[in-house]
């Protein structure tokens, strides 16, 4: 091997690419779909032009090998829970009916049957379906979606890497099905699942794969022993096979640690790593084992996660040293382009002067190439492009934009002490019960409501100017009264304004503070056919004026009980933006700490007793490495106090998280000092309640007897089991009843029973408790 034959043969490749399409054509064939106004035909056909779009636009921006099998009509995990036939009992009846009705089954539930829960995709703002496996699952091959989507990138002429979640990966990322012991290790049904994945293989093989990717994120969190022997195990017989694919095993999201010598020692033939972020440690540690001689290295220097654009010489540097450790040496993203949005070309609010600082999906596919072509040809034929980018990178370092001195001012003169409620929980709480004057059981809501046609079309005529702010505002008063009239007559005790108002938890907040940029199509997918546009926090946060403070005085004038005030936490800011990578985390958090917190004493002041800060990204943003958590959760948890602890003790604060394994967070939980939390629970049967008690959480805790991802409306006994079931770990007097999060995404019709099925769980469990 030498340098030169290594940087000869770099090419440009992605692991995956945005599924939506430029006007987000997927999510509304789908939803046509359900609604019965799109038939499978028609959504079958979308999909293909959207592949095929996708496949044609990355072979003529110059990348090399595109993809297959990353598209999706749901989620990627989902399918390859399809692939290896781990479909869940309760689901095979639909499953066999109507493949593409039950696909949708699986991921939504229906009436009867309950969907399979959801959790974050590591630590990213993805979600993905939870596989449910047991010791009497039977794994079957059914290779028929990546053998078609590979067959169908041949035909346009194109070199094709079919992508797989891994075998380990899998295992890793499954759960224990309904009735299964808890204590059910999924890696345990290795045995069985590697040959369904060597059938597999070799059906792509015979399609016309040269190569495999097989994902292995799993591998960069923490593995035992067991775990990483499971891993030699895995990459040893898949590469024995007689008849396979050449391999090529990626990770992403961090370092690899203790399992990049197990890697580099598979007898596989490539490895593709991240080295981005922290996971430029993968730098020194692979020089460390020796490299990776005869084999291909897919080298991600394109953070695949943000939008700021590529430091194109820095980026270079490091692909010159990866030469000399590898036989062949290929440019990529970190990870799969999915966590960003599609184009900056759409943007037209921006100033084109920022939008230079920035890459989406279309623009980092033009970065890879142009450092592809560089490491193959010399810098010499990329010397526009450098220079291009060199400025670029100046012009956003200079810029005003990203320094405040007053924000950096009153950053630098926080101290602990504001960070600290002025007294303990024992006495706020008694304070509090006696000021709010609650029953037992307390029932609300999260904080949306649903977001209804009308809504959506005032809030477009606003934008378009076809109706005035006055209009504008008498519909969303009238929206107000609407729902406060509803929860006082379904008998919520705790109510809400319904943020009809809001277009999204993050981004309603990003329009009114300074620092953030907001995009008009930078649509990225949350789960499903739910899409969100994360704010750019491109510069220092401050907030010019009350964000929310109107809206929840004029919903608490309209009745005696008490309305929340509804934030979005300093944590959930960060985590649901691309953030700005000049400064670190910590840092940016307090200065959004500090905006929130003027917002939290204003609502005080207003007359709010009750106030949510939400923060359901608080584990989702935990570092994939333990090492690096007590850093990160000692800025998280400061960062939330800074934001409500300036509040008197009769004023409650909730907090709320959703849909993340919260074990881990424990602790961090009860750091955060809220009175009181909710948090997602339906689907996982309470799992959360057991953690908090297992904890010895001493505040109030609402888990969610109402799962809203799914369409299904929870009967008055279901959520009356549920009720139970945390009450089995939390005590009457500091369990509160909740949905799973916000129904925004919910129709009225299923909203409006659910809430009264809930309600009258409430007091159903209450009357068995105090006998009457």
């Amino acid at each position: 091997m030498t340098t030169k034959s290594a940087a000869a043969a770099a090419r440009a490749t992605v692991y995956g690419y945005p599924r939506q399409g430029q006007g987000r054509e997927l999510k509304k064939a789908v939803e046509g779909y359900w609604k019965g106004r799109v038939d499978a035909d028609a959504l079958r056909a979308t999909a293909a032009e959207l592949r095929r779009t996708n496949w044609q636009q990355l072979a003529e921006a110059g990348i090399h090998e595109v993809p297959t099998g990353d598209f999706s009509y749901y989620d990627h995990v989902l399918d390859t829970s399809v692939m290896v036939g781990a479909i869940p009992e309760r689901h095979r009846a639909a499953v066999e009916r109507d493949a593409l009705d039950g696909y949708f089954a699986m991921a939504r539930g229906t009436q009867d049957v309950a969907p399979l829960e959801m959790t974050k995709w590591f630590d990213s703002n993805y979600h993905y379906l939870v596989p449910e496996l047991g010791p009497d699952t039977v794994f079957t091959a059914d290779s028929t979606k990546q053998v078609a989507e590979l067959k169908e990138a041949l035909a346009l002429g194109l070199t094709a890497r079919p992508v797989l979640v891994g075998p380990i990966t899998y295992l890793l990322l499954a759960k224990p099905a309904p009735g299964v012991s808890a204590d059910f290790d999924p890696l345990t049904l290795l045995d069985r699942l590697l040959p369904v994945y060597a059938e597999v293989l070799a059906d792509l093989r015979a399609a016309g794969a040269e190569w495999v990717q097989l994902d292995e994120p799993a591998l960069v969190q923490d593995r035992t022993p067991a775990e990483l022997s499971a891993a030699t195990r895995t990459y040893r017989d898949l590469g024995a096979l007689p008849d396979r694919p050449m391999l090529l095993v990626a990770s992403y999201f961090d370092r690899l640690g203790d399992a990049l010598p197990v890697l580099a020692k598979a007898p596989v033939e490539g490895l593709a790593l991240d080295f981005t972020g922290t996971a430029a440690a993968n730098l020194d540690a692979l020089a460390t084992v020796g490299g990776l001689p005869g084999k291909r290295l897919v080298a991600g220097v394109v953070n695949g996660r943000n939008i700021w654009v590529n430091d194109l010489t820095k980026s270079l540097a490091t692909l010159g040293t990866l030469l000399g450790l590898a036989e062949r040496v290929d440019v990529a993203a970190s990870c799969s382009l999915l966590h960003v949005p599609l184009d900056t070309a759409t943007e037209r609010d921006i100033e084109p002067q920022i939008l230079r600082w920035l890459a989406f999906a279309r623009q980092k596919t033009a970065e890879i190439v142009t450092l592809a072509k560089g490491l193959a040809q010399g810098t010499d034929t990329i010397t526009a492009e450098l220079a291009a980018n060199r400025a670029d990178l100046a012009s956003r370092a200079g810029s005003p934009i990203t320094r405040d001195p007053a924000v950096r001012a009153r950053t630098a003169a926080v101290t602990e002490a504001d960070a600290r409620r002025a007294q303990p929980y024992d006495e706020r709480t008694a304070v509090q019960r006696a000021h709010l004057g609650l029953p037992l059981l307390p029932t609300t809501t999260i904080g949306s409501f649903p977001q209804t046609g009308e809504l959506r079309t005032a809030r477009a005529d606003l934008r378009a100017g076809r109706i005035g702010t006055a209009g504008y505002e008498e519909r969303i008063k009238a929206e107000i009264q609407e729902v406060i009239s509803f929860q006082e007559k379904t008998g919520l005790d705790v109510l809400v304004h319904g943020e009809p108002e809001r277009n999204d938890m993050v981004q309603y907040f990003a329009e009114r503070l300074t620092g953030y940029l907001a995009t008009q199509h930078g649509w990225v997918q949350s789960y499903g056919t739910r899409y969100v546009r994360p704010p750019i926090l491109a510069g220092d946060i401050s907030r010019p004026e009350p964000m929310t403070v109107r809206w929840t005085t004029y919903a608490q004038s309209l009745t005696s009980r008490p309305v929340k005030g509804m934030l979005t936490g300093p944590v959930t800011m960060l985590a649901w933006s691309f953030v700005r990578d000049d400064q670190p985390f910590g840092d940016t958090a307090r200065q959004v700490a500090l905006a929130l917190r003027d917002e939290v004493n204003d609502l005080e002041a207003a007359g709010t007793s009750v106030i949510q800060v939400d923060e359901p990204a608080l584990r989702e943003t935990l570092p994939l490495r333990a090492a690096d958590h007590p850093a990160y959760l000692a800025w998280a948890t400061e960062a939330f106090r800074l934001s409500t602890s300036g509040v008197r003790p009769d004023t409650q604060i909730h907090t709320h998280m959703c849909y993340a394994e919260f074990g881990d967070v424990v602790q961090a939980i009860d750091d955060l000092d809220a009175d009181v939390i909710s948090l997602e629970a339906a689907r996982s049967h309470m799992q959360v309640a057991r953690e908090l008690a297992g904890h010895g959480y001493p505040r109030e805790a609402g888990p969610g007897v109402y799962d809203i991802h799914s369409p299904r409306v929870p009967g008055i006994d279901e959520a009356a089991a549920l009720l139970r079931k945390g009450l089995e770990a939390i005590p009457p007097e500091r369990l509160w009843v909740n949905p799973d999060c916000g129904l925004k995404t919910r129709g009225w019709p299923e909203t409006r029973v659910s809430l009264e099925n809930l309600v009258a769980a409430a007091r159903t469990v209450r009357r068995e408790l105090t006998g009457s």
